[in-house]
């Protein structure tokens, strides 16, 4: 029962940031779920098949707060779910003592990437209003769908910052659209590794874990999307995903490290972390500092002209 509620929990804060950023849901319950003991294509499937559910509720509480763009989530997500449905397939067949560790370092990678990402850029708010193209976002999808499927997450932290680069595209709706997106992604990955997989490896009751808890979040985090300093939350679950699978590399029959070395680079990424997330916080409220001295001129002005 306790692994029933740690689970709900997780898929609760899983969810609460993806739907705030645009990632991380499968990639932080993939992380979980190989901490556990579970298989590498089991703990994909259990998180897929629990997106089903939460990207299906996620995606219309963004389409009610007008967060979805429908023709970039059709030109993204349909190639995602080929990309899912092709990386389900190869991870079922690799053997567990290399899929593990290798998952680990698809997720380790994708957490570097998170962390630095809006660590040191935060998000982009320029070029707005330009169409975003099939021949861009078809490959990406694609490609996303494919990493999400093989490292049991990916197609946020792949999908949305590429989408957020080109700058076509507004925060909030990219996140959104990503999000409604998925759901294509989570039915074809979820349909190949049943196909593959069966039900083996697969606790039924660690999906309902996961899925309550991030339908609950779902609808708060479409809302919390306009509210949360996405750079700070970035940074935190970034940290978190990197020192996690750091661990289970380190206790992989990959690398062979001394109790001195794996303190020694524990110490090292919390170190490195709690910069990150202080860095982070620091940038945040300078950015909310000019923004207010900013908008004080611009109040004067509009005071000016109404008293002429």
């Amino acid at each position: 029962m306790h692994k029933l509620v740690l689970l709900a929990l997780v898929g609760l804060g899983a969810q609460l940031v993806d739907g705030s950023l645009g990632m991380a849901y499968g990639v932080t319950s993939s992380t979980l779920l190989l901490a556990l003991g579970t298989s590498p294509a089991a703990a994909s499937a259990t998180v897929h098949l629990a997106e089903i559910g939460t990207t299906l509720i996620s995606g219309a509480s963004h389409w009610k707060f007008g967060n979805v763009d429908w023709a970039v989530v059709l030109k993204v997500g349909l190639p995602g779910a080929v990309g899912a449905f092709a990386g389900a397939t190869v991870l079922s067949h690799l053997d567990t003592s290399v899929a593990k560790p290798l998952m680990s370092m698809v997720l380790l990678t994708l957490g570097l990437y998170v962390l630095i990402r809006f660590t040191v850029r935060g998000l982009r708010h320029d070029r707005l209003g330009h169409p975003l193209r099939a021949r861009f976002l078809a490959p990406l999808g694609l490609f996303a769908g494919f990493v999400d499927a093989t490292g049991g997450g990916g197609w946020g932290p792949v999908g949305t910052p590429a989408i957020l680069a080109s700058g076509r595209l507004e925060p909030r709706r990219v996140i959104g659209s990503i999000d409604t997106s998925e759901f294509l992604v989570a039915l074809a990955a979820s349909l190949g590794f049943l196909a593959a997989l069966g039900t083996q490896g697969i606790e039924l009751t660690w999906v309902l874990g996961l899925l309550i808890g991030g339908a609950i979040a779902a609808p708060i985090a479409a809302w919390l999307v306009r509210h949360l300093p996405p750079r700070v939350l970035g940074s935190a679950v970034g940290g978190l995903i990197v020192l996690t699978n750091t661990r289970t590399l380190l206790h992989s029959d990959w690398v062979e490290a001394s109790s001195p070395v794996m303190w020694t680079v524990y110490a090292l990424i919390w170190t490195l972390w709690a910069g990150a997330v202080a860095y982070s916080v620091r940038e945040h409220r300078a950015g909310q500092r000019l923004a207010g001295q900013q908008a004080v001129p611009a109040q004067e002005g509009r005071q000016q002209v109404a008293a002429g």
